[in-house]
């Protein structure tokens, strides 16, 4: 995530604004970056959401910019927690290994569709946030940050909501072996097969990525963009991506990989180089390594992001170039694209992420200035939204907001979750009428602050009111 124009809620502008959260680097209890990031004193209902919206369900926070880790363990709940996870992973290990090939297609022989027809028949979309991104100590664990394993009876609960496709954020970490094979821990990449098989199997598109990987303040993080080894890690992504990519060479169309999350330097401001120029070197390793590596590969749909998703920094002049396709199947048109462009939109955080009862309300049918936002609103997205139309879709690329949401302010003001929900339509709306894809994420919390839209324990709906908003914005 990145520096949102939320803190220019009397000037707003379009620089490294459109993140969408009030970003902060914890060290024991006080922030870092402070070049960077504006006072308490200067903005303190920003201040007052630094914990973003990857705080745990369990309600405590790490002390690291990227809050996506649930809490600080004691040295023997870890152990515990590794040998938990290391039981439940073998057991899951050995379901996936039995049905994973069962479930996957053999060949592509469904229709291929083009980058007007795959935005509209991927529909709306929902993270599963929290989960497979989550991790103790670098090792990924689905229950590290304070949720439950995911069943096939939680996906089978999203999609009967509606939705049609799910991302599902994936680190890798200390999973990787070492060089010069860079070997998955084969346990670790059979679950992510088996949670990727719970939606496809059902017909629904999926999304894949390499998300907590690039977070400088993670342990086990290594694709770091501004890092001096480079060479060392374009090795490390092109294996690791080559071993993900052959795992799922036999799945259709409606398996998309991702070629990563928020990857930018951790400062705010300006893209810099040479970290850019590294960026768009992954990008292009990870299109060749996935068209090469056999299978549908050669014609599956590709997501990459520009600079930290944000949208300026991907549609401006600001050093994004997109990656050549040169070995994708000769099947394809030579007039269609299979790439698509990935960005993500919380804006105005001030509403949809800083975690206090000051700014509660959003859009046209708000009732309360001093509740609402000063930027932000209906006409900043639709213009945020038609940037990437007009410099991507209108060339074939198709573009996946793969996050968007506002937090939970409810317990300030009872109306906001009508206004929440006005938020999702609208974004979920606007995203079509420009032919992009919208997929709101969903950090598994529930209650204030939480962006939860079930309950992943009794695989209840706990915000029906926000799904019937998405479904009714693209037009389901």
């Amino acid at each position: 995530m990145t520096l949102s124009s939320r803190l220019e809620e009397a000037e707003p502008r379009s620089s490294n604004l459109q993140s969408k959260r009030f970003d902060c680097q914890f060290d024991e209890h006080r922030r870092s970056h402070a070049s960077v990031i504006p006072s308490a004193q200067q903005y303190p209902a920003a201040a007052a959401g630094c914990h973003d919206r990857h705080r745990s369900a369990s309600g405590q926070y790490a002390w690291f910019w990227h809050p996506k880790a649930g809490r600080e363990e004691t040295s023997m709940a870890v152990k515990a927690m590794k040998i938990r996870s290391f039981l439940v992973a073998v057991t899951l290990a050995l379901a996936a290994s039995v049905c994973g090939s069962a479930e996957q297609a053999s060949a592509d022989t469904t229709a291929q569709l083009n980058a007007s027809q795959i935005a509209a028949d991927m529909g709306a979309g929902w993270n599963l946030g929290n989960q497979l991104e989550a991790n103790t100590n670098g090792y990924p664990s689905e229950t590290a940050w304070g949720l439950p394993t995911v069943t096939q009876a939680l996906v089978d609960k999203v999609r009967a909501a509606g939705f049609k496709t799910i991302r599902i954020p994936v680190s890798y970490l200390r999973n990787i072996g070492a060089g010069p094979n860079y070997t998955i821990n084969s346990s670790w990449l059979n679950r992510v097969q088996q949670v990727v098989n719970y939606a496809y199997s059902r017909g629904m598109y999926v999304v894949i990525n390499m998300h907590g990987d690039g977070y400088k303040t993670v342990n086990g993080s290594w694709l770091i963009c501004d890092s001096s080894s480079q060479a060392e890690i374009k090795a490390k992504y092109q294996k690791v991506w080559q071993q993900i990519a052959s795992k799922f060479q036999g799945y259709d169309q409606h398996l998309i990989l991702e070629s990563m999350n928020e990857e930018f330097t951790g400062d705010y401001g300006q893209p810099t180089q040479p970290c850019y120029s590294n960026i768009n070197s992954y990008n292009q390793i990870f299109v060749d390594t996935v068209r090469k590596a056999g299978g549908n590969n050669s014609s599956r749909w590709l997501l990459i992001p520009g600079w930290n998703t944000n949208i300026d920094y991907t549609a401006g002049n600001y050093g994004f170039v997109l990656p050549t396709d040169r070995y994708r199947s000769s099947s394809i048109p030579s007039n269609e694209q299979r790439i698509m462009i990935s960005v993500h939109y919380y804006d105005p955080w001030d509403f949809a992420g800083t975690e206090s009862g000051t700014i509660t309300q959003w859009g046209p049918n708000a009732t309360n200035p001093s509740k609402t936002s000063t930027w932000g609103q209906e006409d900043f997205l639709d213009a945020q939204l038609k940037k990437m139309h007009d410099g991507f879709v209108t060339k074939g690329y198709p573009v996946v907001i793969g996050e968007y949401g506002a937090i939970d302010k409810s317990s300030f003001d009872s109306a906001n979750n009508k206004y929440r929900a006005d938020f999702a339509r609208t974004v979920a709306a606007t995203a079509k009428k420009y032919g992009e894809v919208s997929v709101y994420w969903d950090n598994g919390t529930n209650g204030q602050y939480g962006f939860g839209l079930f309950d992943r324990r009794s695989y209840t709906v706990t915000q029906p009111g926000i799904i019937s908003a998405i479904m009714s914005g693209v037009g389901q």
